[in-house]
C-alpha cells in the first residue's frame, strides 16, 4: 500500500463539540495525499464515536486509543504509528484553510526544509473575530531569505516562534534522526519538541499566509489542568536546557534561554489562580529562578525591560 506524503496527528480528548468542524476542514483540503491519525486520549464523551463515523467513510482517517495520558503521550503515539514523510501535529478544536496542507507541503518540499512555520490566527468564539497576533511569528527577526538556521534569527531565538507544535510541518526523517519526542506531561508538553527542533535544524522556512485558525473561548481551556500541573513548564525549561547542553550550544544561547525562562515563568505566574499562584510564586523566588539562572542578573542582561520591571515588582513583594 502506498504511503501518504503527510501524516496529520491529532490528540482528541472530549472534543465532540468541535471535532466535526476540525475533521471536515481537513477532508476538504485541496491536497489529498495524507492520513489523519486521531488519538483518543480516554475521552468520556462521544468523540471516539464521531471519529469512527469518519473512519467508516474515509480510508485516510485512523483511530487509535490510549488511556488518558495527555496530548504529549498522544502525539508520541501518533508519531510512532505515522506512515507519512511529513508530519503535522494539530489540535482537535481548531480548523483550517482548504489550502493548508497544499501550501505547507509545497513550502517544505521547495526549500527542502527540516521544518516550516506557517501563519495562523485566533478565532474568538464570542465575537466571531479572527485576530492575528504578531508574537506568534516575529517576522522582523526572520532573515529575508530561506531556508535559514537559528543563528540567522536576529532576536531571541526562543521568542521568534511560539513553542507550540500545531503551526509547523516537520520532515519525519529529521524528527526521528534527532530523537525528537514530546514530553509526556499534562501541560507545556510540546515546548521541548519545538525548541529542540529549532536549534538542531539545518533548514527552516516559513509561509506567512494564514493557514490555521486557533479556536479561543471554547470553555475548555487548559486552566484547570494547569492548576493541577503548575510545575510542568519548569520541567520543560529544564529539559530544554539539558538539550542545549547536550548539543553543546547552551554557552551560545544562554542569554536567550534565561530571558525566555523569565518570560515564560512570568506568563505562568500571571495566568494561574489562587492558591496555586502563591505556590508558584514561592517556588520561583525561593528556588526556581535561581536554578534557571535569572537570579542575580543585572537589568541590562534582559532584553525586555518591562518584564524585568515586573520581575522586580514581584521580588519586592516577598
Amino acid at each position: 500500500m502506498k504511503k501518504p506524503k503527510v501524516s496529520v496527528i491529532i490528540p482528541v480528548y472530549n472534543s465532540e463539540e468541535y471535532l466535526r468542524h476540525c475533521l471536515d476542514s481537513l477532508l476538504c483540503q485541496t491536497f489529498g495525499d495524507f492520513e489523519i491519525l486521531c488519538i483518543d486520549d480516554g475521552s468520556t464523551d462521544s468523540s471516539a464515536r464521531i471519529i469512527e463515523e469518519y473512519v467508516s467513510s474515509d480510508s485516510r482517517v485512523r483511530l487509535l486509543h490510549q488511556e488518558n495520558k495527555g496530548a504529549g503521550a498522544a502525539r508520541n503515539y501518533g508519531l510512532r504509528e505515522s506512515k507519512g514523510r511529513y508530519l503535522l501535529f494539530l489540535d482537535s478544536d481548531d480548523f483550517f484553510e482548504p489550502v493548508m496542507l497544499e501550501k505547507a507541503y509545497r513550502t517544505i518540499v521547495h526549500y527542502k526544509a527540516d521544518f516550516i512555520v506557517f501563519g495562523c490566527d485566533q478565532y474568538y468564539m464570542d465575537t466571531k473575530e479572527y485576530v492575528r497576533n504578531p508574537w506568534v511569528m516575529r517576522t522582523e527577526d526572520i532573515p529575508p531569505y530561506m531556508p535559514f538556521k537559528y543563528r540567522q534569527l536576529t532576536g531571541n531565538v526562543f521568542k521568534t516562534f511560539v513553542g507550540w507544535a500545531w503551526d509547523k510541518m516537520y520532515r519525519k526523517d529529521f524528527v526521528i534522526s534527532h530523537n525528537l519526542w514530546f514530553q509526556e506531561q499534562r501541560t507545556s508538553n510540546d515546548l521541548l519538541f519545538v525548541f529542540s527542533a529549532l536549534v538542531v535544524a539545518e533548514k527552516i522556512a516559513v509561509n506567512r499566509r494564514v493557514l490555521l485558525h486557533q479556536r479561543r473561548g471554547t470553555g475548555k481551556s487548559l486552566s484547570v489542568t494547569r492548576e493541577q500541573s503548575w510545575g510542568c513548564f519548569y520541567d520543560a525549561l529544564l529539559a530544554i536546557r539539558k538539550r542545549l547542553e547536550d548539543e553543546d550550544i547552551y554557552w551560545e544561547l544562554e542569554r536567550d534561554y534565561i530571558n525566555y525562562a523569565l518570560h515564560f515563568s512570568l506568563w505562568n505566574l500571571k495566568t494561574l489562580a489562587e492558591p496555586t499562584k502563591q505556590q508558584l510564586f514561592d517556588k520561583l523566588f525561593e528556588e526556581w529562578f535561581d536554578e534557571l539562572g535569572v537570579t542575580g542578573k543585572s537589568r541590562e542582561y534582559f532584553y525586555d525591560q518591562a518584564e524585568y520591571s515586573e520581575y522586580c515588582e514581584y521580588l519586592n513583594k516577598r
